[in-house]
Order: structure tokens, then sequence, then C-alpha cells
């Protein structure tokens, strides 16, 4: 009779649920300073940023409290983004519905989510790949890209599945507005 052995593979890929992650953050194994998020169940670090990526992430923070200044749309910086059980990234500008006492016993959750903006130097690839597949997964209704690199704004509008429906790609020239708001300003505003 032939002995039954384990097939053991050499590396199993663990994947954290939001609940294994905020047990690690209570537990104090991240700091503020770690820049750690939680994407489809993985633990992704976050590159330091640099001060043209800070320049264009406080003028659109601007711009969109101007856009979503009623008080019923929160504008957060990046903050977690509750999207489903194996992820919690942190977007580096995002509007929510609601108010800031709504959040004080959760994250807000893509359901509240209007818009997703992230900024993007290095994490071009990152963004444009599976930040873009969750966000879309998650049903986000609204993504944008400022490109430092190309020095342009990718609009994502109409999540299908893992892809947004609607996508252009806007000029320093062009006019940018949210969907749920009424102002819009031209990218080179947004751009350092």
């Amino acid at each position: 009779m032939a002995s039954k052995t384990a097939h053991l593979t050499p590396y199993t890929d663990f994947l954290w649920s939001r609940e294994d992650y905020q047990d690690l953050v209570s537990r104090g194994v991240f700091t503020p300073e770690d820049k750690v998020e939680l994407l489809d169940g993985h633990l992704i670090t976050m590159a330091p940023q640099q001060s043209a990526h800070a320049t264009a992430t406080r003028k659109i923070r601007a711009f969109l409290s101007r856009a979503f200044s009623e008080s019923r749309f929160v504008v957060d910086s990046q903050l977690p983004l509750a999207l489903d059980e194996r992820s919690e990234p942190e977007p580096d500008l995002m509007v929510v519905r609601g108010q800031v006492s709504d959040f004080s016993e959760h994250h807000p959750t893509a359901r509240e989510a209007v818009l997703v903006v992230e900024v993007s130097d290095s994490s071009l690839a990152y963004d444009r790949g599976p930040k873009l597949a969750a966000y879309a997964r998650a049903g986000i209704p609204e993504y944008w890209i400022i490109n430092l690199v190309d020095r342009v704004a990718e609009i994502h509008r109409q999540p299908d599945g893992e892809l947004y429906a609607d996508s252009l790609t806007l000029t320093p020239a062009g006019q940018i507005a949210p969907a749920e708001a009424k102002i819009a300003t031209t990218v080179a505003e947004l751009l350092p």
C-alpha cells in the first residue's frame, strides 16, 4: 500500500481580510509612517510622496472642497475606504456622501463613495491596473487618475466588472468636473 504524503508548495499566498488588517492596525503593527494599505487581500507598501505629488493632492483637495461644498458630502485625503472584505485602500482623495460624524464607527464604504482620485507618479501602473480593477469591481462611480508623468487626467466612469465603460484622457487645457458637482476647472489647475 502506497503511503500518503502531503504535497507542499514552497510558497503559499496568504490573503488578508479587512478584519485581519484592522486587528494588525489596532495592535500597533503598523504606524501612520508605514504607508500600508490593503488591496485584494495583499498588504501594499506605498512610496513616500514627492513634493509634486503633495502639491497636486492639495490643489485637487481645494478644488473638490469647492465643488462639494454642500454639507451632504465629505472630502477626505489619504484615509481608508472600505471597498470589500479584502480591500481597504487609502486613496489620495475621495468624496463620500454623508457628514464627518457619520464615519465615527466605520470607514466610508464603496456604496458611500462618489469619486476617488489617485495622484500618480511612481504608482501609475498600480493605479491603472489593480486599483482601477478594485474600484470598478466595488462600483465606485467615478475614478480619476491625475497622471503626473504625462501631465494629464484620466477620467473613468460607469464601472463595468473590473473596468470602466466610459474612459477619457484630458490634457492640461481640458475642462474637468466631477459628475456629481456643478463646477469645473482645467486639468492644468490641478497639476503641480
